[in-house]
């Protein structure tokens, strides 16, 4: 049995497809942070699953939480190296990290995936 905080209750509560709904209900929302902590135990859960680790991944980014964002974008890129969002996410949260020679690599990728072509 693993320890949740009181009031982590609300967080895990209901099924994965009730967690996913209210994952992206807070999202929309603009809720970044409560919508990552909702998609943190569901990824824990169904971590095959891209959807769910794609959406933490752009909660974090958008809270500022770029370690968390990179963590989650580099497996989804090492389990599909052609999921083209996932690219231009990384190469995005790279850059606004101040790496921006490695981000250079993935938004390239991206952009070849996506058909542009840069001259960069």
């Amino acid at each position: 049995m693993t320890y949740s905080a009181p009031g982590d209750a609300y967080y895990t509560h209901g099924t994965p497809a009730e967690r996913w709904e209210r994952a992206q209900m807070f999202f929309e929302a603009k809720e970044y942070t409560v919508a990552a902590r909702v998609l943190s135990g569901l990824v824990e859960e169904v971590p095959e699953q891209t959807g769910p680790r794609l959406l933490l991944a752009r909660a974090y980014y958008h809270s500022a939480q770029l370690r968390g964002a990179e963590r989650e974008l580099r497996i989804i890129v090492e389990r599909d190296p052609v999921e083209y969002y996932a690219r231009l996410m990384l190469g995005r949260t790279l850059e606004r990290q101040g790496r921006a020679e490695e981000a250079r690599s993935h938004l390239r990728v991206a952009a070849a995936l996506a058909g542009d072509f840069w001259d960069a």
